[in-house]
């Protein structure tokens, strides 16, 4: 992979991060919490579509790596519901 592809491969989990983050509710962080949440949600969303045997409607391949944008956002915003769960956030006493 070169260096733009790493970067395009980044700003794409970052967007994709950043939705699943909009959808569970999660507001704390920047750009590199999108990253994660992204990645974390590729690896969570990619199991979960294996247990349920459906396939990636919308991949994107960048430099020989697939990046699977439906599955990245399910999965990232189970991840970041399930923290929020966790952490009691957004609760009001």
């Amino acid at each position: 992979m070169t260096l733009f592809e790493i970067l395009l491969f980044l700003i794409v989990a970052a967007i994709c991060g950043g939705v699943a983050r909009s959808l569970a509710g999660g507001a704390n962080g920047g750009c590199f919490v999108s990253i994660a949440v992204a990645f974390v949600g590729s690896m969570l969303g990619g199991k979960l579509a294996q247990y349920t045997g459906m396939p990636e409607p919308l991949p994107i391949e960048i430099g020989g790596v697939q990046l699977p944008i439906v599955w990245s956002i399910i999965g990232g915003a189970l991840f970041v519901a399930a923290l929020r769960l966790i952490s009691g956030a957004g609760r009001r006493e």
